[in-house]
């Protein structure tokens, strides 16, 4: 949940995600019965993210929760942008080739304060805006004649979001742009 904007309204799918993760709390031993009922009940009433957020704020990040947020990008040539009021999802599969990818973090609504980007980008340039805050870890990154310009390399000491670049760039490049 948005730790930025806690009086944003929620959603059947933000409150199902959190119930998702509830429950595989409980299934790890972290949460008992009654507790679990609880919060499942105050998780299908919770109105904003704030109150959503509250629900979870003892609890890591499960797996199983985080895996169900994934946006797909597989695209032949053209370009994809994401900007907006837009939720970031735990992770994005990218898959492209000869394709210019965007995206815009200014009015976006950061739901993890993780995003993993699994990549297989070809001849293309993947541009990040709006990205104030936000810290980059390429270190799971293969480069073949790509070339990365990112600035903001672990330069926030409390990052609002990391992003995490892994996989392979041939003849790519990653750019961030800051407004």
């Amino acid at each position: 949940m948005s730790n930025d904007l806690p009086d944003l309204r929620a959603s059947h799918e933000d409150r199902d995600r959190v119930v998702d993760a509830l429950r595989v709390a409980a299934g790890d031993g972290r949460l008992d019965a009654e507790e679990l009922d609880m919060r499942l009940e105050s998780a299908l009433s919770a109105r904003t993210f704030g109150e959503l957020a509250e629900l979870t704020a003892d609890l890591p990040i499960a797996p199983a929760a985080q895996g169900k947020e994934v946006l797909v990008v597989e695209q032949h040539g053209g370009s994809y942008v994401r900007e907006g009021r837009w939720s970031v999802p735990a992770r994005i599969e990218l898959r492209t080739q000869i394709c210019r990818v965007t995206f815009d973090f200014t009015h976006s609504v950061i739901t993890s304060g993780v995003l993993r980007i699994e990549m297989d980008m070809v001849h293309g340039k993947l541009f990040f805006a709006g990205t104030s805050g936000i810290v980059f870890d390429t270190d799971g990154l293969n480069l073949t004649y790509s070339k990365l310009k990112l600035r903001s390399k672990n330069s926030a000491a409390d990052p609002r979001l990391r992003i995490e670049l892994v996989g392979k760039l041939l003849h790519a490049k990653v750019i961030e742009r800051r407004l």
